[in-house]
C-alpha cells in the first residue's frame, strides 16, 4: 500500500513526505529488510529537518531509532529516542508524545537506569489514562508491566496487567491481547508461575492466529519451544521449534528462522541426536554472524556449549566455549576502543572550550586597550591609571594561561593513566600487560632461581581466572549486577595476592595475574586461596546476595619444554587451555601446568591443540585443585 502511495507522496509537502518515508522505513525493518529501511529513515530525517517541522523530525528520529535497534545498534538508537522525546514534548499529537515517552523509558531500562525508566513509564501510563483511549492505555500499561518484571517487581507487574486486560476488553483486538498474553507469560515464568505462563503463551498463539499475525505466530512458537526446553520436555520443544521454522519460512523471517534452528538443535542434543543437533545450531548461528548480532551470537554459543556439556560431548563443549570466549574478547576490545574514542572526544571538546574561552578573554583585552587609547586621547591625566589597569589585566591573563596549561598537563596525565587501566575495575588492562611483557622480557623470563632467604626454588607464575556462569547473573539481574560482581572480584584479587603481583582484567569476565616471584611448591596453594577466597565474598545487589565461583588455569613461567624457553604469548595460551579444561570438567576448580615429560611422541603444537589428550598420554604434568563445594553459596 505504501509503494502505491509513493508517487502521490513525492508531491506532498515536506513534512507529509517525511512522515510517509518514516512509515516506509518502519515497514521495511518490520519485515527484516534493514538494507532499505535505514536509507529511507535518513531521507525522512533530512526532509523533516529541511521542512523545519519539529514534530516530523521527532517521528523520523523514532523511526531511525527503531531501525537501528533492529540491527543491535542500541547506543545510537537510545540517543535518537531521547532527542525525539524532547521534540515531541510540545506536540499536540498524543500518539507521538506517548510513543516517544514509552520508547524513552524502554531505552533507559536497556541502559540499566531503572529509576528513570520507571518515571518515564509511569508518566506514559498517566498520559494514556487521561486520554481515555483503551488503545493507548494498553500500550502504556503493557510496557510498564514489562519494566516491573525487569525490576523483579512481579506483584506490581501482575496488577498492571490486570488493568491492561480490562482496557483491552474495550478494543476487540486479538493482536493487542496477544501482546499482553506474551508479557503475562514472561512475568509468570520469571516469578515461578509455570502453569499460568504456559496458559498465557497458548492463549497468545490462538489470538495471533485469529489476528492472522504470521510474524507473531512464529515468535510465539519460538517462545513455546523455549518454555519446553526449560521444562526439559524436549519432544514438545522440538515440535514447537519446527512449527516456528515452518511459519517463519513462509514469511521469510530470517531472525525467527535462526532462533528456531537453535532451539531445534538444543532439543536434538538433549535427545541424543548429536549430529543433527550440531548441524541445526550451526545453521542458526550463520544468520547471527551475517547480520552482525554479535551479543546474541555470544549468548547462543554459551547455550551451545552448555547443551553439549549436558549431552556428554566435552570436546565439543570446550570448542564452543573457546569460540564464545574469542568473540567475547573481540566485543570487549571494541567496547574498550569505543570508550577511549569517547574519552578522547570529550578531552578535545574540553580543549576547544578552553581555547574559545582564551580567545574571548583576548578579545576582551583588545577591546579594553582600544577603550584605553580613546580615554588616553581625551583624558591625559588618567594615563597613569590606565597603564596600571592594563598591567593588572595582563597579570591576571598570564595567571589564567598558566592555570590552563597546568590543567592541560593534568588531563594528559589522566588520559595516560586511563589508557593503562580498566575503567570498571581499575585493574591493569590487557594492553598494559602486553607492553610490560614486551619491554621486560629479561625480567619475565629470568627463570628459576633461589631466594637469598629461602631454601626452595623461586619462579614466576601466570594465573588465568574465568567467572563461572557469569551470563546467568547478567540474564537474571542485569548488567549492573554483572559489573558489581566484577568489581568485587577485583577487590578480592587485591586482597588475596600481593602488591608486587600484577593483576589484569584480561577481557569480559576473565582476569590474569602475573606473580613475579613465588615458591614453586606454593603454586597450588595460590590457586586454592583464589578458589576459596572469591566465593567467600558476597555482593548485595538490589536486595539479592550474589556469590560466584571461578575456574582457573595456571603455570610457572617461563615454561621450557625441551630446555627451550616458551614465549609469554604461548605460555598464556597454554594456561588458557588449562582454564578451558577446568571449565569442561565441572568448573570451580583449577588445572595447573607443572611441566613436560620427556620424548612421548607429541609435539608442542599437538599439546597446545589438545592439552587433555597430552595429559592423558603423559606428555604434560598437570595438577588439579578442587574448589570448596561446601563453602560455595549459590546466587539467591
Amino acid at each position: 500500500m505504501l509503494d502505491e502511495l509513493a508517487p502521490a507522496a513525492s508531491k506532498a509537502s515536506g513534512a507529509e513526505h517525511a512522515e510517509f518515508l518514516s512509515l516506509s522505513c518502519i515497514a521495511h525493518y518490520r519485515v527484516g529488510d534493514n538494507e532499505h529501511a535505514l536509507p529511507l529513515c535518513e531521507q525522512s530525517l533530512a526532509m523533516a529537518r529541511e521542512s523545519g517541522d519539529q514534530h516530523a523530525i521527532a517521528k523520523a528520529l523514532l523511526a531511525k531509532a527503531y531501525a537501528l535497534f533492529a540491527i543491535n545498534e542500541m547506543g545510537q538508537a537510545h540517543q535518537l529516542v531521547w532527542q525525539a522525546e524532547k521534540l515531541a514534548a510540545s506536540s499536540p499529537d498524543l500518539d507521538l508524545r506517548l510513543r516517544a515517552t514509552i520508547s524513552s523509558g524502554e531505552s533507559y531500562a536497556e541502559d540499566g537506569n531503572f529509576p528513570t525508566a520507571l518515571s518515564k513509564m509511569q508518566a506514559a501510563a498517566t498520559l494514556a489514562r487521561q486520554s481515555g483511549s483503551p488503545l493507548y492505555t494498553v500500550m502504556a500499561l503493557n510496557s510498564l508491566a514489562y519494566l516491573y518484571n525487569q525490576m523483579r517487581e512481579h506483584a506490581k507487574a501482575f496488577e498492571v496487567l490486570d488493568e491492561a486486560y480490562r482496557a483491552a476488553g474495550e478494543l476487540n483486538s486479538p493482536g493487542r491481547l496477544a501482546i499482553l498474553k506474551t508479557t503475562d507469560y514472561a512475568v509468570s515464568i520469571d516469578s515461578g508461575h509455570v502453569k499460568r505462563g504456559l496458559d498465557a503463551l497458548q492463549a497468545a498463539l490462538e489470538l495471533a492466529r485469529r489476528a492472522n499475525a504470521d510474524s507473531m505466530i512464529g515468535t510465539t512458537y519460538v517462545n513455546l519451544s523455549d518454555f519446553y526446553l526449560k521444562q526439559r520436555d524436549y519432544k514438545n520443544a522440538l515440535a514447537s521449534a519446527q512449527q516456528a521454522l515452518e511459519q517463519s519460512r513462509r514469511i521469510k523471517n530470517e531472525s525467527t528462522m535462526a532462533t528456531a534452528r537453535l532451539n531445534i538443535g538444543q532439543a536434538y542434543l538433549a535427545m541424543g541426536r548429536l549430529a543433527e543437533g550440531k548441524k541445526s545450531i550451526e545453521e542458526g548461528m550463520v544468520w547471527f554472524e551475517k547480520s552482525g548480532h554479535m551479543p546474541d551470537l555470544q549468548s547462543a554459543l554459551t547455550e551451545y556449549g552448555d547443551a553439549l556439556e549436558r549431552a556428554g560431548d566435552m570436546a565439543g563443549a570446550v570448542q564452543a566455549y573457546h569460540r564464545e570466549r574469542t568473540l567475547s574478547n573481540e566485543l570487549f576490545e571494541k567496547r574498550r576502543q569505543k570508550a577511549m574514542v569517547e574519552l578522547q572526544e570529550k578531552y578535545e571538546a574540553d580543549k576547544r572550550q578552553r581555547q574559545i574561552e582564551l580567545l574571548r578573554q583576548e578579545n576582551q583585552v583588545k577591546s579594553t586597550e582600544i577603550d584605553n587609547r580613546r580615554l588616553q586621547q581625551r583624558v591625559w591625566w588618567l594615563l597613569a591609571l590606565v597603564f596600571a589597569l592594563s598591567a593588572v589585566i595582563v597579570y591576571f591573563l598570564y595567571r589564567k594561561v598558566r592555570q590552563a596549561n597546568a590543567q592541560l598537563e593534568e588531563k594528559n596525565q589522566e588520559l595516560k593513566q586511563q589508557s593503562a587501566r580498566d575503567p570498571l575495575t581499575a585493574l591493569y588492562n590487557r594492553r598494559h600487560f602486553q607492553e610490560f611483557m614486551r619491554g621486560h622480557q629479561e625480567i619475565a623470563q629470568r627463570g628459576a632461581g633461589k631466594d637469598a632467604n629461602a631454601s626452595e626454588e623461586m619462579v614466576s607464575a601466570l594465573y588465568l581466572l574465568d567467572v563461572d556462569h557469569f551470563k546467568h547473573i547478567n540474564d537474571t539481574y542485569g548488567h549492573g549486577a554483572g559489573d558489581a560482581v566484577l568489581r568485587e572480584i577485583s577487590e578480592a584479587l587485591r586482597e588475596i595476592l600481593r602488591e608486587t603481583d600484577m593483576i589484569v582484567r584480561w577481557g569480559g569476565e576473565e582476569f590474569l595475574a602475573f606473580l613475579p616471584a613465588v615458591p614453586r611448591s606454593s603454586l597450588d596453594d595460590v590457586a586454592r586461596r583464589l578458589l576459596s577466597g572469591i566465593p567467600a565474598r558476597s555482593i548485595d545487589y538490589q536486595g539479592a546476595k550474589l556469590s560466584v565461583n571461578v575456574s582457573i588455569g595456571f603455570a610457572p613461567f617461563p615454561l621450557a619444554p625441551g630446555g627451550k624457553s616458551m614465549s609469554w604469548e604461548r605460555a598464556v595460551n597454554l594456561v588458557d587451555m588449562a582454564l578451558y579444561l577446568a571449565k569442561g570438567h565441572g568448573r570451580n576448580r583449577a588445572y595447573g601446568v607443572q611441566g613436560f615429560a620427556g620424548d612421548t611422541g607429541m609435539s608442542m603444537e599437538q599439546i597446545e591443540q589438545d592439552i587433555e589428550a597430552a595429559w592423558r598420554a603423559g606428555s604434560v604434568e598437570l595438577s588439579v585443585v578442587q574448589g570448596n563445594w561446601q563453602e560455595l553459596r549459590a546466587v539467591s
